[in-house]
């Protein structure tokens, strides 16, 4: 594989978790208008699609979804506990379907990435570079994962190569040391 063709690999593994990501706001952005609409809430579409704009960056548009949402169910229906509950349970079935089903299927089948290795890349680069290194964990390590398999397939190439090649010259092609081995 070439240099342009390498890079052409790690364009196509960030593009796809990038449109993973945007289809997961979307579909959250939706599911959190429709939800909190069908319960009353006043103005919950736009709290819906700005919640789920913001879910972009991991956590922060369901945390400040929840807050503002139950903040005006307080405001909209008084201290009853029903319609608290019920935009939290909004937001605990959002984040839910997003991280363990929607992100599996969009993003972590594109990027060919182990849930193992997600995890290691989260931590390693969220104790590193703190919350900026949390948002570009996935990214890197699509890329670097690129980069490492490239790297294997030509080690691997590479070792085999040289038995094969030192095979040939001994044996010319290869059709006398068939004929001394055979019965």
């Amino acid at each position: 594989m070439r240099p342009l063709g390498l890079a052409r690999e790690v364009d196509f593994k960030l593009a796809s978790f990038v449109r993973g990501q945007a289809t997961i706001c979307l579909v959250l952005g939706t599911f959190y208008a429709i939800a909190l609409r069908s319960i009353g809430l006043n103005h919950g579409l736009l709290i819906g699609l700005i919640s789920g704009l913001i879910s972009f960056i991991p956590y922060a548009g369901s945390l400040t979804g929840a807050m503002v949402a139950v903040s005006l169910a307080i405001l909209q229906f008084g201290l009853t506990w029903t319609p608290v509950l019920m935009v939290l349970g909004i937001f605990f079935i959002g984040e839910s379907l997003a991280d363990y089903v929607l992100a599996p299927v969009l993003i972590g089948n594109k990027i060919h990435l182990s849930p193992v290795w997600l995890i290691f890349a989260l931590f390693a680069f969220g104790y590193l570079f703190g919350f900026l290194g949390l948002l570009v964990a996935v990214p890197v390590a699509a890329a670097i994962g690129v980069l490492v398999r490239f790297a294997l397939g030509q080690y691997s190439a590479s070792a085999s190569e040289p038995f094969d090649s030192a095979k040939r010259h001994a044996d010319g092609d290869g059709s006398r040391l068939a004929r001394k081995t055979s019965p």
